[in-house]
C-alpha cells in the first residue's frame, strides 16, 4: 500500500508523540509538524474515514493496526537512515533532516540492504 508522503509523516507523528506523551491532540500533531490546526484537522477527518485512526469523544487520537502499521515502517526507516548517515558522519541535524526525506523514497529493496550492511557494520 502506498500513501502519500504528507500522510506518512502524520501517522509518523501520531506514533511518535504517543510514544513521548502518552496521548495525542490534533494540537500535538499541529505543533510537531508546523503545520495549522485546520490542517490537520482535515487529515485527522481523512484518516478517520480511511481507517487509520480512531478519535474518542474527549479528542485523543490513536492509530488503528492498518495506521500504525504504516507509521511504524516509516519510523524505522526514519531511525535506520538517519543512524547510517551518522555513522557515515553526517551531522545530527542534517542526518534527521535527511533521512526525514529519503524515507519516503527508497525502495523496500534498497532499504533492506541498508539495514543489512548497517546492523553488520555497527
Amino acid at each position: 500500500m502506498k500513501i502519500q508522503e504528507s500522510a506518512e509523516n502524520y501517522l509518523e507523528a501520531i506514533l511518535v508523540i504517543g510514544k513521548r506523551k502518552g496521548y495525542v491532540r490534533s494540537i500535538d500533531i499541529a505543533n510537531e509538524l508546523s503545520v495549522t490546526k485546520p490542517s490537520v484537522s482535515v487529515a485527522m477527518k481523512s484518516f478517520k474515514n480511511e481507517g487509520y485512526i480512531l478519535v474518542n469523544d474527549a479528542g485523543d487520537i490513536t492509530l488503528t493496526d492498518k495506521g500504525k502499521e504504516i507509521a511504524e515502517k516509516v519510523y524505522e526507516r526514519h531511525n535506520v537512515i538517519a543512524n547510517a548517515l551518522l555513522l557515515l558522519g553526517v551531522s545530527e541535524e542534517n542526518a534527521y533532516a535527511d533521512s526525514c526525506k529519503i524515507e519516503h523514497v527508497i525502495s523496500d529493496e534498497s532499504f533492506q540492504k541498508l539495514k543489512n550492511f548497517i546492523s553488520k557494520n555497527k
